[in-house]
């Protein structure tokens, strides 16, 4: 398929024959052109090749991560239309030499989610096919829909004791039901068909038993047919996140003919207490960022692990199945939420894009809990300052609050499958299932957190986004998606904050809130955002290339599974320290502290995911940083903090 694509907006939608374009302009392809703005619906165009070698076989189409609704027309005929983010488009055609190939796109009427915000780039809203066309050959008789869905036994517990380690744990965590892998194919029979499909499974990264089935398959000429199988697995091995377990995983593959395909899935069950997150019946601390559209998402999912993540929430939108690839790879456990962001949410859609991502991604060990709405409202547009008045402004601002929950609710009651929801993810006073938190960026200072947390306790049990923003040079604040100029303003004052000091700033809060978080115990974490989505800054800890600014080393300190943290900000005087332990085993530790020339050091017994006093640390007057240090048998692990 050629990558030479123009692109242009739609004045006549043509009736029966394809739409006009009063002009094409060159663009990179389908996927987020710039320049179109919101002017109407924009169409694509592309030339392809036959793909087929013999003409045997058959032609397809396929897009994927359609954003809005859109047409199809190859040659002047209109194929068909499409309109789920989630669920690829394909369509069978008959090829010429040479396809002239137009997709007309319109913004979707609703579920636009994070698209349609100021929290990414205005290009964003153009519609267009996220993850890309392709156009392959395919044999006569073809696997055209392959769906693997495993599940653990009714039975399942883990059995192994809150104090033994997470690789014995996940060698020792086996299902006394055993588990399954249910298998279902559709296949396009092009051709009379009396045959079978060979079902292999495998282990992949480990040693484990291996299974091959044959499942017969009869139709006629023109006839699709579903057929269905269970592949038992006797003694499984499970999924673990990272640091916690293996990363254990079966590959399924159907082969009939010269066609074929294959799916990796997991083996983990998922479920939530009032203190976070139990995976295969054993308590995980989640701790990571969210993540918006955009980007390579291997490369985030690299980043996440550099920065200590155990956890990635899709903010309202869908992202491909390479993210969730990498996930499942890595051990990041993936908090999905549906592309809904505000207050409008049609109960109908978003149940139907609720069952579409539970079907498609629902495989994928790594998935771990949905979101359904995001932000329903913003009590804190206009920005809060520090001090006690601020305080009373901010009860007073969430006491007025008044959100509608019941459509979430029905989203979230329909969501298939036994995974936890979180059904509406906002600030302060919006009653959410999990919480925005913004000390020390729209409201309060930074510190302020612990008051923040005191005073609305709920807040604290699971954490959608934290953080603050930061520049990367000296770009007008007012052009970058994410960031407010009244919010930098709040930081450094009138005469306006420089790259270096925002970035300095931006650290400090976010490593601020996060070690509040972890000292109460919060189990479930994510600060807001990974990764910039323009140029010249954002609320990301990397830029939009990738690059580390502070934030990510401090955060990713912070996010150490074994942590002493300082109890509040780092001046002079007494400070008091805490022991954090994300680990399942019981430990001796030293904890020490440098601050000047002052140092000492205490000998510490903490339980398995626990925190708990650590002495306290003497900052003089004229100390410049203070540094903890915490060494258990091997390990040392190092925090710093500057005054």
């Amino acid at each position: 398929m050629t990558d030479e694509w123009t692109g242009g907006i739609v004045t006549d939608r043509g009736g029966d024959g394809p739409p006009t374009v009063e002009e094409w302009v060159s663009v990179s392809g389908p996927e987020r052109p710039s320049g179109f703005g919101d002017e109407g619906p924009i169409a694509y165009r592309t030339t392809v090749a036959d793909p087929r070698d013999d003409e045997t076989e058959r032609a397809l189409l396929e897009l994927r991560g359609v954003s809005g609704r859109a047409e199809i027309w190859l040659n002047g005929t209109r194929l068909g239309s499409h309109d789920s983010p989630v669920v690829p488009a394909r369509f069978e055609f008959e090829p010429r030499s040479e396809n002239e190939l137009i997709v007309v796109c319109e913004r979707p009427e609703s579920f636009a989610g994070i698209d349609e915000t100021d929290a990414v780039p205005d290009h964003f809203e153009t519609p267009g096919v996220r993850w890309g066309v392709e156009v392959e050959s395919r044999p006569r008789c073809f696997i055209r829909r392959f769906d693997v869905q495993p599940r653990l036994g009714t039975d399942s517990e883990s059995d192994a004791s809150a104090d033994a380690s997470a690789a014995s744990a996940a060698n020792a965590a086996t299902d006394g039901a055993g588990a399954a892998i249910d298998v279902t194919l559709e296949v396009d029979a092009g051709a009379a068909i009396d045959d079978a499909v060979t079902l292999s499974l495998r282990p992949e990264g480990f040693r484990g038993g291996a299974a091959m089935e044959r499942v017969p398959v009869t139709a006629e000429a023109g006839e699709r047919v579903t057929v269905s199988k269970t592949l038992s697995i006797r003694e499984p091995s499970l999924w673990w996140p990272r640091k916690y377990g293996p990363q254990d995983r079966y590959t399924v593959r159907a082969k009939l003919g010269g066609d074929s395909a294959e799916r990796t899935v997991g083996l983990r069950r998922v479920e939530r207490d009032e203190d976070g997150l139990l995976v295969n019946g054993r308590r995980v601390r989640a701790r990571g960022f969210t993540r918006l559209p955009g980007g390579d998402p291997e490369a985030d999912v690299r980043r996440a692990v550099d920065a200590n993540a155990t956890l990635l929430r899709a903010r309202a939108h869908v992202p491909p199945r390479s993210f969730y690839e990498a996930c499942d790879e890595a051990g990041i456990l993936v908090w999905q939420d549906l592309p809904a962001s505000g207050p409008e949410l049609p109960v109908e859609r978003g149940t139907e894009l609720a069952a579409a991502i539970a079907e498609t991604y629902g495989s994928h060990p790594s998935l771990a809990m949905y979101g359904v709405q995001d932000q329903p409202m913003d009590p804190y547009a206009e920005p809060l300052g520090s001090g006690l008045l601020a305080k009373l402004a901010l009860r007073y601002r969430a006491w007025r609050t008044s959100v509608d929950r019941d459509p979430a609710a029905d989203i979230a009651d329909a969501i298939p499958g036994d995974l936890p929801v979180v059904p509406v993810t906002g600030p302060p006073g919006t009653d959410p299932d999990a919480a925005q938190l913004f000390p020390g960026w729209r409201y309060l200072a930074a510190e302020d957190a612990d008051w923040l947390l005191e005073t609305y306790p709920s807040l604290g049990d699971v954490v959608g986004g934290f953080g603050a923003g930061s520049l990367t040079d000296d770009a007008d604040p007012a052009t970058i998606p994410g960031l407010e100029p009244a919010l930098l303003e709040r930081q450094a004052g009138a005469g306006g904050i420089a790259p270096e000091s925002s970035q300095a700033s931006q650290a400090d809060t976010l490593k601020t809130v996060a070690e509040a978080l972890r000292r109460r115990g919060s189990g479930i974490v994510a600060a807001s955002t990974l990764r910039d989505t323009a140029s010249g800054g954002g609320m990301g800890i990397y830029t939009i290339d990738g690059d580390s600014k502070p934030a990510a080393a401090a955060i990713a300190r912070s996010y150490e599974p074994v942590q002493a943290v300082l109890d509040g900000r780092a001046t002079p005087g007494t400070v008091g320290i805490t022991l954090c332990n994300d680990t399942h085993d019981a430990l001796e530790a030293i904890v020490g502290w440098r601050a000047g020339d002052e140092t000492d050091t205490e000998r510490v017994s903490v339980g398995p995911l626990e925190t708990v006093p650590a002495g306290t640390a003497r900052i003089p007057r004229d100390a410049e940083t203070v540094d903890l240090e915490v060494a258990v048998d091997d390990l040392t692990v190092r925090n710093r903090y500057n005054l």
